[in-house]
């Protein structure tokens, strides 16, 4: 059976050519052939071709094994490590579950006394002067 395969939005496209040039520039950087680079990755060098070019189809274990070789797989490890975006959205979750806190009802809350102290003098037992 044929695998399908969707498309990456662009800006994940941009990104996928961008680490495959990163690595591309590490691979040079250190000198290392095509030929010798695949070899110790196990690939062939189509794939490595494909994977420098950022072809957004190439497994996340290819990335993972240029990066072994080349000495940059402690890099990963910085990747989600800090979610901010997360923790915002738990901490609005746990201020949302929090019970009110008990003694404020409507008779002893601030607006309800500041609206009791407006009243014109001898209307605060329902009646009038």
């Amino acid at each position: 059976m044929a695998r399908t395969f969707q498309l990456p939005f662009p800006s994940v496209a941009k990104q996928v050519q961008e680490l495959g040039e990163r690595i591309r520039l590490a691979r040079l950087r250190r000198e290392l052939s095509t030929v010798l680079f695949a070899e110790r990755m196990g690939v062939s060098r189509e794939t490595l071709r494909r994977l420098e070019a950022g072809e957004p189809n190439i497994a996340l274990g290819t990335y993972m094994r240029a990066l072994r070789v080349l000495g940059l797989d402690k890099d990963i490890d910085a990747i989600a490590r800090d979610d901010v975006l997360g923790r915002k959205l738990q901490d609005l979750a746990a201020l949302r579950a929090m019970p009110r806190p008990r003694g404020l009802t409507s008779h002893g809350s601030a607006h309800a006394r500041a609206a009791k102290d407006k009243r014109p003098s001898g209307e605060e037992n329902g009646h009038q002067a």
